[in-house]
């Protein structure tokens, strides 16, 4: 069978749909704008249907275009494979996104490992909140998303990656540590919390509001590192990952409060998705050995 449509026209049509103009998508992958434009129109007629609907300057996938876009990017991943299949491993590419304790805690030794053992390979990593680790999974600008907290978009497949333990904590020299606490007292605290939304926030509550009931006066902040250093100043407590507080818990700085609850642990997950098939860089980070972790 004579195919009518080419790689090239798939790579402009994704380009597209990722930048959303054809002249970006063109610099993009290094095209004129004519020959973007060319090879969108020769695409929409191999298919027979438009692609795109015009929104004031910007160009939209429409239902069909929807359809396409995750069978012409597994395509391309699939191309790029086999472009790359007899080249050493200075052809690997990593693209990770990962929710903020995640990306700024747990990935970056594990990247240092890979980065050891394959010296030459790209790696790329996004530090964004959950929402925006699932946004950038289906919309395939990443390989793969770490997150701290379970996703439902149904395009995703979410399996999970490993468990991280929680720590209620303070300063050293604030009234409630270095003693017995009562829930009762725990929940009448003043509590140093991510935003609300955030997947660390939402653990959290799902974690402390079952033994609470409720959480009395709650002070947000928008980032882990902001929430450990506002506590270890003396104002209010609050529970983040162990490893996030690690060191702060061995110097002193900070402790972890005496309480009757139950060890605290979260399940993290890998999110990938379900049309994009694992390439070698990805293949080559998650084949670590986890207990080099």
């Amino acid at each position: 069978m004579r195919l009518r449509i080419s790689l090239r026209e798939l790579e402009v049509f994704v380009a597209v749909a990722e930048v959303g103009t054809v002249t970006a998508a063109a610099d993009y992958i290094g095209l004129t704008q004519s020959a973007a434009s060319q090879a969108l129109a020769n695409l929409e007629g191999g298919m027979s249907v438009p692609l795109f609907d015009r929104v004031g300057r910007r160009l939209v996938l429409n239902e069909q275009g929807r359809l396409l876009w995750p069978r012409a990017q597994a395509l391309l991943d699939e191309a790029g494979a086999m472009q790359d299949l007899f080249t050493r491993e200075g052809a690997l590419h990593l693209r990770l996104a990962a929710s903020t304790t995640i990306g700024n805690y747990l990935l970056p030794e594990r990247l240092a490992r890979f980065r050891l053992r394959y010296p030459q390979a790209r790696v790329e990593l996004l530090v964004a909140n959950t929402a925006d680790v699932v946004e950038a999974v289906t919309a395939f600008r990443v390989d793969a998303g770490f997150i701290e907290g379970p996703a439902h978009h149904p395009a995703l497949q979410v399996v999970p990656w490993r468990e991280d333990r929680m720590c209620v904590f303070a300063a050293a020299e604030h009234p409630l540590a270095g003693h017995p606490l009562s829930l009762e007292t725990l929940a009448a605290a003043e509590w140093v919390l991510r935003e609300s939304g955030s997947g660390t926030r939402e653990e959290v509550e799902r974690l402390l509001l079952p033994h609470l009931t409720c959480l009395g006066r709650v002070m947000e902040l928008g980032n882990s590192e902001a929430i450990k250093r506002t506590v270890a100043a003396g104002l209010g407590i609050s529970c983040l990952s162990r490893h996030v507080v690690e060191e702060w818990l061995k110097s002193g700085r900070l402790v972890e409060l005496e309480t009757p609850l139950p060890p605290l642990s979260r399940t993290l997950y890998l999110v990938r998705h379900q049309a994009r098939r694992a390439g070698r860089g990805l293949e080559a980070f998650l084949s670590l050995e986890p207990e080099e972790e």
